[in-house]
């Protein structure tokens, strides 16, 4: 799937037995970062390169909402690829370090990222293509997951905090339920209605559906 938002451009992968979305921003031509890297078998991470190669792109970020393993299979690959170290926020180091264990448990080992990283803070902002990516920190689903926003485009690259019609699983070690709904109200719902939310796994939404719709929310202040 590629969509246009204003100037940048929106290319969706879903990666991996667990049927993560990998995102790609980009200008044509021009500049590009890829979000969750989550490519786990060598064909997919070559359909990624290909469209990066196709597309001539010059690959500037590595940027993770959150490092559960689906969401960083990719990593080290796209790491060595373009020569690259990943963004993350600080909170998200413990859980890439937990990462290969989980990979062990679900019976999907990989070769986990090692190596420096860029931390990320909520307000930071982000310059890609001649676009502002904002960062809003929205904890809960992970201890420093983190949302990039576009205001330009009206998108925003929520993770595993929000879905159509469901949230992320608060069941996970340094998850936490009240601080997900907390994120959800405090930084994602005062966006515009029309900001069209790209998750984590599944299909896009949008603020103001998930406010009418969504079951998990209801009980949110509007």
């Amino acid at each position: 799937m590629s969509n246009v938002f204003n100037m940048l451009r929106i290319a969706q992968f879903t990666f991996s037995p667990i049927a993560e979305n990998t995102y790609v921003l980009f200008a044509p031509g021009g500049e590009a970062a890829i979000v969750d890297p989550g490519a786990y078998f060598a064909e997919e991470q070559a359909q990624l390169e290909a469209f990066i190669t196709e597309q001539q792109l010059q690959v500037r970020y590595l940027l993770q909402t959150h490092c559960h393993l689906d969401h960083v299979f990719g990593l080290q690959a796209c790491a060595n690829r373009y020569g690259l170290q990943p963004h993350m926020h600080p909170l998200e180091q413990q859980v890439l370090a937990w990462a290969p264990e989980s990979g062990r448990r679900w019976q999907l080992p990989f070769e986990c990222y090692s190596g420096p990283v860029h931390y990320l803070q909520g307000g930071q902002q982000l310059s890609l293509a001649g676009q502002t990516l904002q960062v809003l920190e929205v904890p809960g689903h992970s201890p420093g997951h983190v949302a990039f926003y576009n205001a330009a485009g009206g998108f925003i690259v929520s993770g595993d905090v929000l879905f159509q019609g469901s949230i992320g699983r608060t069941d996970l070690p340094g998850a936490n339920h009240q601080q997900l709904l907390s994120s959800i109200a405090t930084q994602l719902w005062p966006l515009p209605d029309a900001t069209v939310v790209l998750s984590g796994h599944g299909e896009a939404t949008t603020i103001g559906a998930e406010k009418q719709t969504n079951p998990f929310l209801q009980d949110l202040p509007a």
